[in-house]
């Protein structure tokens, strides 16, 4: 009968539809890939598909995409790469910033003797050092704790205003911001293990002067215990203010991720 049939969409709008939904769910996948926690092995794959199409939903829904046509062109190649380059860009900014709690933790661990006590990683797949777990965990609590892993997420979908979806964009600020990152991550690991290190390293002093006065004393019978106690004692009286330390360097990461975000719109 006339005027029954159901109103929908034919299968070449649907594909159009799908391209558009599937091209905005590369920024925030890339992100998701590549960001700590997100990224991690620990987290199903099925689980961080459904997570970048549960967040894609609103990209979808308030952005311009580009039309259904450009995207099924060779043409949409760098528009994808583009998108894919600024989402893990984004989460290896992070995960180059919170590398610092690891540096400290590996470089503790071995000044303390503590660099044997090693198990796999399941984020990275590596053998490293216990402490270096341990630190990494605490600053992704604490990261959590403060609903940084939101703030992180508001801020790469904020992103699409300032950068718009298939837009060009200035990809040397990615470099930029990857490169000061990296410096920054060996200055913090510094600053969060130079406490711990140096009391060890007078400790160290301590028990080389007492075994070269009475050798009879066995370094690793005398010392070794020594050595593990004060830095297990450095790592209990310091947490408070290693902790506080780890807030700060959450911080100091969103406000990274903010300032590359915002210097993409110079392309």
């Amino acid at each position: 009968m006339e005027g029954t049939a159901l109103p929908g969409l034919g299968l070449s709008e649907l594909v159009g539809l799908l391209l558009q939904f599937l091209f905005s769910m590369l920024r925030v996948g890339g992100f998701l890939i590549a960001a700590p926690l997100f990224g991690s092995r620990f987290i199903p794959l099925p689980v961080r598909i459904m997570a970048s199409v549960v967040l894609s939903l609103p990209v979808f829904a308030q952005v311009q995409m580009p039309p259904p046509e450009e995207l099924a062109t060779l043409s949409a190649v760098p528009m994808v790469m583009t998108e894919l380059v600024i989402g893990v860009s984004a989460g290896l900014l992070l995960t180059i910033l919170f590398g610092a709690a690891a540096v400290a933790g590996d470089r503790i661990a071995t000044t303390a003797g503590l660099g044997f006590a090693s198990q796999v990683d399941p984020s990275s797949g590596g053998q490293t050092p216990v402490v270096s777990q341990i630190f990494m965990l605490f600053m992704l609590a604490l990261f959590l704790a403060e609903d940084g892993h939101l703030a992180a997420l508001r801020i790469v979908l904020e992103s699409y205003v300032i950068a718009p979806a298939g837009a060009p964009v200035d990809l040397a600020v990615l470099i930029a911001a990857g490169t000061t990152a990296a410096g920054q991550m060996f200055l913090v690991g510094m600053q969060l293990m130079l406490p711990a290190v140096s009391v060890l390293l007078l400790v160290n002093l301590v028990i080389g002067v007492v075994t070269r006065s009475a050798p009879q004393l066995n370094i690793f019978s005398f010392g070794f215990p020594m050595t593990l106690m004060v830095g297990i004692g450095m790592l209990f009286l310091g947490a408070p203010t290693l902790g506080t330390a780890m807030l700060q360097l959450g911080l100091d990461a969103t406000d990274a991720l903010t300032a590359m975000m915002g210097a993409l719109a110079n392309g």
